[in-house]
């Protein structure tokens, strides 16, 4: 397959940036969107110019590094995959597409398709975690969590901090990514000691970092790897509130 493709470059977070033409041609359908434009740069490093920068890693939809948004849809065309799963057989032989950067003001872009998402790390830290001490292992049935409740938790949990919410929202807003970050606590017996801290911090660090309200929107939901469920948003405004009065 041969493709044509607009890609955004940009030397650094100062740089204006632009969109730059290339083609790449006999690229498998089979292979990944990332494979696609390992073979560009090899062509682009044989011809003596700087390859494309991109962040990856696992390349198996689980470390959330490869984000960007393609064709106008955040990880690309599909549901549920991230852009190392995007395989180039969605696309029409000749298509020209269009790879670009997230565009949201907290995740500044620092070099072509790769952008700072530190402001995620930062709502982490401020309490998505459990600090309680719980001493040895305990027995694992020795706290009973209703099923539903473990399996909510678990759905919350698969959240892998790509940023596409934000990207895909009009608000840029990263609702998505702490709701399911609180409820992945908020569920648990473990995580209810501290729930209410754990709430506050987190939303005033997201309001810190300048990321957008949500409006219902529910491109976050559609555009999430993991199909997050906007549900878990209600949970966090109900957690939040509940903070907020008691």
């Amino acid at each position: 397959m041969d493709f044509k493709l607009k890609i955004w470059r940009q030397k650094n977070r100062n740089d204006k940036g632009q969109f730059v033409d290339y083609e790449v041609k006999a690229v498998s359908p089979d292979a990944s969107f990332l494979e696609m434009l390992d073979i560009l740069n090899d062509t682009l490093v044989k011809k003596g110019e700087e390859p494309i920068a991109f962040d990856h890693d696992c390349r198996e939809g689980i470390c959330g590094s490869c984000g960007m948004v393609i064709d106008g849809r955040s990880h690309g065309p599909g549901r549920g995959i991230a852009t190392c799963e995007l395989r180039m057989r969605v696309f029409r032989d000749s298509d020209t597409i269009v790879a670009e950067p997230w565009r949201t003001k907290a995740f500044p872009i620092l070099k072509d398709l790769i952008v700072d998402r530190t402001a995620l790390d930062r709502i982490m830290a401020a309490g998505g975690y459990i600090s309680s001490k719980t001493g040895g292992v305990p027995e694992a049935n020795s706290i009973p969590v209703p099923k539903h409740d473990a399996e909510e938790s678990m759905d919350a949990a698969a959240c892998i901090g790509c940023g596409a919410c934000v990207a895909a929202c009009p608000n840029s807003s990263a609702m998505l990514f702490v709701a399911a970050k609180v409820s992945q606590f908020a569920l648990l017996p473990q995580g209810k000691i501290e729930r209410k801290e754990r709430v506050l911090r987190m939303v005033e660090q997201m309001d810190k970092e300048g990321f957008g309200n949500c409006s219902n929107n529910y491109a976050c939901e559609a555009e999430c790897p993991k199909k997050i469920s906007v549900t878990h948003i209600a949970r966090l405004n109900r957690e939040f509130i509940r903070a907020e009065l008691t």
